[in-house]
């Protein structure tokens, strides 16, 4: 029998037999048996964060990973063989690919299956790959099936939920003592009180702070300390932070990476293991299972404008809005702007506000980069992913899907493993166990965005858990006060300007453009224009360590 080459992660066999092969004979052996009897279909089986690559004897070749992508795997096809690793840049290819440089700007983050690297690509989340007969096939093993309660018991789907938020962060300390993030959010909270309920012992929670008016929710992160009793650790991030931290943040990543918290979720890692730690629990996964985030309310208001009468909109809103005649007169400008947002189809909506389309691709890429990429090609990816949610959905679980690829596997869950991998810290994530998942699946949509309140269910469920005033506050996390900072502090204004001067440089990005930015939009709205300024910092700072020390 050939051996499995890699095996990663906390999988849970299903099948009674596999699992007692998995404690008899250890993991590989069961990942073995299960693709023998059911080949492509054996992930679906399994639940739990993993990555897997299995050589049968019959030459076939598996590999498949979770469905949130919590453990990632790349591969390529050399001189005819497959070959795999769980980076990206461990699979030897050198090439980078203009298109993923582009996506990367477009996204701040290189979506699946591209990889920073021409030839190499990346697992979706959810799917599986055979190589057979030189030949690759990759599929999805696994597709959501909403089936929403009808006539629900809230008191039962409550007792229901809180034992299985208790049972998933208990499966997660049964490896050994965790720490636990904590930004004062409901779901960080959630975690922090459900470990100490079980362990009978204060939690250590640790939360950053900035010192800038309107980023820093550390008063919120106390109040759930203080309710709960845990042992608290605090840093507050400065300017000097960033510019020491950065240049190893980027390079920590197997691709550029843009998330602006993965410096902050850093230092709160490597608090807890200077703390002695080796493990921290996040609370990821709350708003894209249960209905959290704002856009769902943004795009339910929205989705209103299609139930209105054909003739009204086609025959009269959508011509007068393209007068321009609205624009001009203050009541109804906003109207005017409804329109124009609503008549564009989804998912194309949700890109409304992108800041590269709003700035246009010609004013900000040289001509000779724009040649060398498809511009429509992020657009034809998400129209791809929406298309693969379930057909018969609701407008919120669609986005709920479309969030689970784009905002946690290709985003937020690279931005803690990676920034706490840097720290010598393994991350977990309760509220993404599978049997939270299935929980989700079956609540009503009114459960998760009732009218327009965001996570009803959720939040009634922990009312008396929670304190009051987390279940009302608006969703924070480790937001960066960047721009800002980028404007006053003389070291990270250095950093910032030389890193986009050398996209210049590589003939990536118009360098009248760069000083625009730098000169007039960063000093005149730090909070909106400082995001692309850390998203083409963290890519320069990348493109150095890769391209520049190594020739």
């Amino acid at each position: 029998m050939k051996q499995t080459y890699l095996c990663l992660g906390h999988p849970r066999f299903a099948d009674g037999d596999l699992a007692a092969i998995a404690a008899r004979e250890g993991i590989p052996a069961a990942w073995q048996q299960a693709f023998l009897r059911h080949g492509a279909e054996a992930p679906a089986r399994v639940s739990g964060d993993f990555a897997v690559a299995v050589a049968l004897a019959d030459g076939r070749t598996f590999l498949a990973i979770d469905r949130f992508a919590i453990r990632t795997l790349c591969h390529r096809v050399v001189d005819g063989r497959l070959r795999h690793a769980a980076r990206a840049d461990e699979l030897g290819a050198t090439e980078l690919d203009p298109q993923a440089i582009f996506d990367y700007l477009y996204f701040h983050v290189i979506p699946s299956p591209r990889t920073i690297f021409k030839g190499v690509l990346r697992l979706p989340p959810g799917h599986y790959a055979l190589f057979e007969n030189g030949q690759l096939t990759v599929a999805p093993y696994w597709q959501p099936r909403f089936e929403e309660a009808r006539n629900p018991s809230f008191n039962e789907l409550r007792d229901e939920f809180r034992q299985l938020v208790k049972a998933a962060v208990a499966d997660r300390l049964a490896a050994g003592p965790a720490g636990c993030y904590l930004s004062g959010g409901t779901d960080s909270s959630t975690v922090a009180g459900m470990v100490t309920q079980i362990t009978g012992q204060p939690a250590d929670t640790y939360s950053i702070g900035f010192a800038v008016a309107g980023y820093d929710e550390m008063e919120y992160a106390r109040i759930a300390v203080r309710h709960f009793g845990t042992r608290h650790h605090e840093h507050y991030v400065t300017p000097d932070d960033l510019v020491a931290a950065m240049p190893a943040v980027a390079a920590s990543y197997d691709q550029p990476f843009g998330n602006s918290s993965a410096v902050p979720a850093f230092y709160c890692a490597r608090m807890a293991r200077q703390d002695g730690y080796d493990r921290l629990l996040a609370g990821d996964g709350g708003d894209e299972l249960f209905g959290g985030n704002a856009r769902y309310a943004m795009q339910r208001i929205l989705g209103v404008y299609d139930a209105l009468p054909a003739f009204f909109r086609r025959g009269l809103a959508e011509p007068l809005t393209d007068t321009g005649l609205f624009n001009r007169i203050p009541l109804l400008k906003k109207g005017a702007s409804y329109v124009r947002q609503a008549r564009v189809p989804m998912p194309d909506r949700m890109q409304s506000y992108n800041l590269l389309l709003r700035l246009g691709l010609d004013g900000v890429f040289t001509a000779d980069f724009l040649a060398r990429v498809d511009a429509d090609e992020p657009e034809c990816h998400q129209r791809a992913t929406w298309a693969a949610c379930p057909s018969s959905a609701s407008l919120v679980n669609k986005m709920l899907v479309y969030d689970w690829r784009y905002t946690l596997a290709e985003n937020d869950l690279p931005k803690v493993i990676g920034s706490a991998r840097l720290a010598g810290i393994e991350a977990g994530f309760p509220l993404l166990d599978d049997r939270l998942l299935d929980f989700s699946l079956k609540l009503p949509t009114s459960y998760k965005l009732k009218g327009l309140k965001l996570r009803w269910f959720f939040k009634e469920a922990l009312r008396g858990f929670l304190p009051d005033e987390i279940l009302v506050k608006k969703k924070h996390g480790f937001g960066l006060p960047f721009g800002p900072w980028a404007v006053e502090n003389a070291g990270l204004n250095k950093l910032a300007t030389g890193s986009l001067h050398g996209l210049a440089d590589r003939g990536i990005v118009r360098r009248e453009f760069i000083d625009t930015l730098l000169k007039e939009h960063l000093p005149a709205h730090p909070g909106f224009y400082g995001e692309l300024v850390w998203v083409m910092t963290m890519l320069e700072l990348w493109l150095r360590n890769r391209l520049d020390t190594t020739g």
